[in-house]
């Protein structure tokens, strides 16, 4: 039967628990290094092995080993991550969209805030925008184009139209009643 690489290196139960303890300390990114360091102290260099004894991932402390060798630390850029809005990806849309947007909007009748509402809606945005020339595979969806809308404050709502108030019944006065 196999030893495993702890037994055969020496290290006891304690002693990972104390490891696992020491190393979730260390912040990010010198704790990869830790990792990598333990792995290749204790485990032989092995990342699957530090993978099932000590629970951390083995593609972290691949990159820990290879910044422990190296000494050059690997930064994430997480910034960079995130996928662009439709309007970030193309300005032209949403200034096409504006120029759609603007003739069927109107304020707030009260005017306390700097709303924009409508009575055109997102599939209607769409179809102008075909109508324009846009080729639908380079359009967002109906439901993209709704965000782009409530992102620059178009409210999709109805425009209530002004009601002529009826002019009341007043009683008439000829019917005075007399007191005798």
């Amino acid at each position: 039967m196999k030893t495993s690489t702890l037994v055969r290196n020496g290290v006891s139960p304690e002693m990972v628990e104390m490891i696992s303890r020491l190393v979730a300390l260390v912040p990010w990114p010198a704790r990869r290094q830790s990792m990598g360091d333990v792995t290749l102290t204790i485990l032989d260099g092995k990342p699957r092995v530090a993978e099932k004894e000590f629970g951390w991932s083995r593609y972290s402390v691949t990159l820990g080993i290879n910044e422990f060798r190296t000494g050059i630390t690997c930064i994430n850029d997480l910034s960079r991550r995130h996928k662009l809005k439709s309007e970030e990806k193309n300005p032209k849309l949403l200034d096409a969209i504006q120029k759609i947007m603007d003739p069927h909007s109107q304020a707030e009748p009260r005017l306390r805030t700097t709303l924009l509402y409508t009575n055109i809606t997102a599939q209607s945005v769409y179809d102008a925008l075909v109508a324009e020339g846009w080729p639908k595979k380079s359009l967002p969806t109906v439901r993209t184009i709704s965000n782009i809308l409530n992102r620059h404050e178009y409210r999709l709502r109805t425009v209530a139209k002004t009601k002529v108030q009826k002019k009341r019944q007043r009683p008439t006065s000829s019917s005075k009643t007399s007191g005798k």
